[in-house]
């Protein structure tokens, strides 16, 4: 059994975010899905089967199965275009948050997500305690989306992991204005047993909607100011979220398990 892992939202390896893909003929049982994920360790690990013209796509952390993850489609469509589909520009994935698209635009990959309702929330003691530093704004979705005054508060804060488990939120993420991009974040995630997710693509369903209101305007390039760092260029239309970015193929792996 093949294994791809991907760095997504860059041109070169040991950036962005890393992801393994495995393309299968068929599904294996859900445990050893979930066995492989923790033995890669990694935030996702990707498993896809083409069925019809299009591919069914799942997605796992090390604490299980997730709705939506945007590094790991970017980087199963890089692993498809390159070694499956050759000849196509677009591919269709089938998964919990319904079909996405991801389309090739010149260099980058592009794509289609739904964005995420954003509803305002009061910002409390314990989201301060949690992130180490006190927001302006908190708004609710899947995720809990914390804003900053300062992106250098962002790529400086010590979260306390053990608090974040605490609040709302699946994920946590921190924002603030950028200087060299329009934003710049990180995001948390140790209900997932993620400690911080190095580029996050389903966060920026929260993130980017945040700043093309405030911002007015709907074209943005977004950092994730994690240490390994990922560059997303982003658009909005209506209730989508075009996420685009690069991809760098890291390794190709030999699986010795039984997928029956």
């Amino acid at each position: 059994m093949k294994q791809y892992v991907v760095d997504a939202f860059t041109d070169s390896v040991f950036h962005g975010n890393q992801a393994a893909v495995c393309v299968l003929d068929h599904w294996p049982d859900e445990e050893l899905m979930l066995n492989i994920t923790r033995e890669n360790n990694f935030s996702e690990t990707a498993f896809t089967v083409k069925e019809g013209e299009k591919w069914h796509l799942r997605w796992f952390t090390p604490g299980g199965e997730i709705d939506l993850c945007g590094h790991a489609t970017l980087g199963t469509a890089y692993v498809l275009f390159r070694f499956f589909e050759k000849d196509v520009q677009k591919l269709v994935f089938t998964t919990l948050s319904g079909d996405l698209i991801v389309t090739k635009n010149g260099d980058l990959l592009e794509m289609e997500f739904p964005a995420y309702d954003l509803e305002p929330v009061e910002v409390t003691d314990a989201m301060t305690e949690a992130i180490g530093v006190r927001p302006i704004e908190a708004y609710m979705a899947r995720d809990l989306l914390c804003v900053l005054d300062d992106e250098k508060k962002v790529r400086e804060l010590i979260p306390n992991l053990e608090k974040i488990k605490q609040i709302d939120g699946l994920l946590v993420h921190v924002t603030a204005k950028g200087k060299e991009a329009d934003c710049v974040s990180r995001s948390f995630a140790p209900k997932l047993a993620i400690p911080e997710d190095p580029v996050c693509g389903s966060g920026h369903c929260h993130i980017i909607p945040y700043w093309a209101d405030l911002l007015g305007k709907d074209e943005l390039i977004a950092y994730q100011a994690s240490k390994r760092g990922g560059t997303l260029y982003c658009r909005r239309e209506g209730s989508k979220i075009f996420l685009a970015g690069k991809a760098a193929l890291y390794s190709i792996d030999e699986l010795f398990v039984d997928l029956f």
